[in-house]
């Protein structure tokens, strides 16, 4: 694929064969983001599992302390006061078998899912759906739950939800280019510490092989993934 000038001149200001820590790749990548919009900060890693099977699977949720930086759609399937709930801390979107219908007929103008537990019978019908995007809702990420109220708050607040895929690849978002580096560096410690937290006791060997940090559209940066403590003491020396 023929990439960008602005892509390429980005690119070449990455150095291959370094690995950038958690600041240093903050930096760099808002410097090589290409867009002209306010882009997003993403990260990924390549973890030591087999994604096969089941017992070494990462899947988990973590409120980023900085939020991040977008505002998230969200749907709930719920009736009654658990609706009335939902409503009244902001989801977008809230119904029953009128917006189960209306997902299975292929809308998908949302970025999470939250359920009641009465009304998962239905809405697994949407597995096919919803599964391939993430956006199924799972009572160990929260998102299947009574107090829909909570859910709604948490997810509108900067909560956010990972999984690895099958080639045991892991992504998650830490923020937007416009956020100050502090916060971004922060939200990256905090999601690293919950992927941290959540190794499979039946993961052998390194659990961290690869990280590498990006912007939409711009190019990945190797990250450090090894350090996980005093991720902005390079601010002290970056400046002493």
């Amino acid at each position: 694929m023929q990439r960008s000038k602005s892509y390429q001149a980005s690119a070449a200001k990455i150095d291959r064969d370094k690995l950038y820590s958690p600041l240093e790749a903050v930096r760099l990548a808002k410097e090589t983001s290409t867009t002209n919009y306010d882009a997003t900060v993403e990260v990924a890693f390549r973890l030591g599992i087999d994604p096969r099977k089941a017992d070494q699977l990462v899947r988990g949720t973590v409120n980023l302390p900085h939020g991040t930086g977008k505002t998230a759609r969200v749907l709930v399937f719920a009736n009654g006061d658990k609706a009335e709930a939902a409503r009244a801390a902001g989801a977008d979107y809230v119904g029953s078998d009128d917006m189960i219908e209306k997902v299975s007929g292929g809308w998908l103008d949302f970025d999470a899912v939250v359920a009641t537990p009465d009304l998962m019978g239905k809405v697994g019908r949407l597995g096919k759906v919803l599964g391939p995007r993430g956006l199924m809702p799972n009572p160990k990420t929260g998102t299947v739950t009574m107090d829909t109220g909570k859910a709604v708050t948490d997810i509108k607040g900067g909560k956010i939800e990972f999984r690895n895929d099958k080639h045991a690849n892991l992504h998650f978002i830490i923020g937007k280019t416009s956020f100050d580096d502090t916060k971004l560096v922060e939200n990256y410690a905090a999601a690293l510490d919950e992927v941290l937290r959540l190794k499979p006791s039946a993961s052998k060997g390194r659990f961290l092989l690869k990280a590498t940090m990006s912007t939409t559209m711009g190019p990945g940066i190797p990250l450090d993934a090894t350090k996980t403590r005093g991720l902005l003491e390079d601010e002290a020396d970056a400046t002493a």
